[in-house]
């Protein structure tokens, strides 16, 4: 069954990035809505490397600060919800739980590079999901790429030893940006059919 407009519409040709947020919170309920829903979004043998640090409080923003570059310090200052959406480089240590094979964790496990590569491709497409999700429960979502991952590890990772890899900021607005969308590569600019 394929969505409707309205609902194409929520997620991708009308939705626009905001530039502004209003003053209504974001829930904890509603972060856990958001997540349930990620976490059912397809990983390569279901290995689930994606993790995520929702900052909510003013105190953590401003542990944030510094890592942020210029450009960005305003609109995560002021986001009811700054996401860290990072990937846990030891994911396979749960992989006896997420998938069935055997021996399927001996196989990260046994290869740097297959891991670092799994974990980093997955970790990001659950950080794409949780985009898409968000917009689908009537969040406005603006993913920023501009901070200082180190930084970002020392302060809010290192103690789960995940790695950051881009920041989502959540929350509503009152209606879209007032200039036009940007434009966006044609189809045959960026596809081919082979």
């Amino acid at each position: 069954m394929a969505l409707d407009d309205a609902g194409l519409d929520l997620l991708f040709r009308t939705v626009r990035t905001p530039v502004a947020w209003n003053d209504r919170p974001v829930g904890q309920d509603t972060l856990r809505q958001l997540y349930d829903l990620v976490r059912l979004g397809p990983t390569s043998g279901n290995c689930c490397p994606g993790r995520f640090v929702f900052i909510t409080t003013e105190s953590c923003r401003e542990r944030l600060r510094p890592a942020l570059s210029a450009g960005n310090v305003q609109r995560v200052m002021t986001a009811p919800v700054t996401v860290i959406v990072a990937h846990d480089p030891l994911f396979f240590d749960r992989m006896d739980t997420l998938n069935s094979a055997p021996d399927v964790r001996q196989w990260f496990a046994a290869d740097v590079g297959l891991a670092e590569e799994t974990a980093f491709r997955n970790g990001t497409l659950q950080g794409a999901y949780l985009i898409m999700a968000a917009r689908a429960l009537g969040l406005s979502v603006l993913p920023l790429s501009g901070f200082d991952g180190a930084m970002v590890e020392d302060s809010f990772l290192a103690q789960k030893g995940w790695q950051a890899n881009f920041l989502v900021c959540l929350g509503y607005t009152d209606g879209p940006p007032p200039t036009p969308r940007a434009p966006r590569p044609d189809f045959d600019d960026a596809c081919v059919i082979v």
